[in-house]
């Protein structure tokens, strides 16, 4: 019996510190391009507050340690209404900062019956969405693009954006750069987890898009169009495990 529950203790400490430590333990992931905007950016990308095993608390350690000057949330806030009540702690933490937050919306917050009732919800909270908007900042233009994924992306936004100051992009999914006609200086999305589960090839089977299955999922990425930042998300979608992924916020310095 000793050695059974010998072995039972150590795979449950393997099980655990696998795949249930990755979404436990935050990373904050920093990246500085040289835009001279004096921008510091906290991204908060794929909460999935159904999955999700980060406390409001913590994020919000970050942010107070950061002080950036703006928050911007990159879309898959959740998957169904009733998950409005475990969404709303993270609003009010986000609100509490006093710090500009914009957001965009991900594939996930389209699965609602009515996003537009997502949409409300967090401008009640003072966020402000970006439905293919761009916002002037007094050094750069900040462009939210709509999700791609769900086909609600608009890069006739860009055409729009006046010459004179970087054009810093959110958006969900960064599949979206490889169709985009208009350059920007910055990009940065999330929607790909950074695989969620640290498998060779992952996405060669598991179809994600062509930007995944090419090998880009995570990271700083120099593109066609502009440079490309993909975040690894808070939250997990699916299944509520990740394997050799922690999950991550990023402090964009540009």
């Amino acid at each position: 019996m000793y050695w059974f529950v010998c072995a039972v203790c150590v795979a449950v400490g393997i099980f655990y510190g696998t795949f249930i430590l990755p979404t436990r333990w935050l990373k904050v992931e920093r990246v500085r391009i040289p835009l001279n905007t004096g921008l510091k950016i906290v991204q908060i990308s794929d909460l999935h507050v159904e999955r999700n095993r980060i406390r409001p608390e913590a994020i919000k350690a970050v942010i107070d340690q950061e002080s950036p000057d703006l928050l911007c949330i990159t879309g898959d806030f959740l998957d169904k209404r009733n998950a409005f009540v475990l969404l709303v702690p993270f609003l009010e933490m986000l609100q509490s900062t006093g710090i500009k937050t914009y957001a965009v919306l991900g594939n996930h917050d389209y699965m609602l019956k009515r996003p537009s009732e997502l949409v409300q919800l967090l401008e009640q909270f003072g966020i402000r969405v970006l439905i293919n908007e761009t916002v002037e900042l007094p050094a750069a233009h900040l462009v939210g693009i709509d999700d791609f994924d769900s086909g609600h992306s608009d890069e006739e936004v860009l055409r729009s954006v006046p010459p004179g100051k970087p054009i810093v992009v959110m958006t969900h999914d960064p599949t979206l750069t490889l169709f985009l006609n208009h350059r920007f200086d910055y990009l940065f999305a999330g929607h790909l987890h950074g695989k969620q589960f640290n498998i060779p090839f992952l996405f060669k089977f598991k179809d994600m898009g062509p930007l995944a299955a090419s090998g880009v999922y995570k990271g700083v990425h120099a593109t066609e169009r502009g440079t490309l930042y993909i975040s690894k998300g808070v939250g997990q979608s699916g299944y509520n495990f990740r394997f050799l992924v922690r999950s991550e916020i990023t402090v964009h310095e540009l």
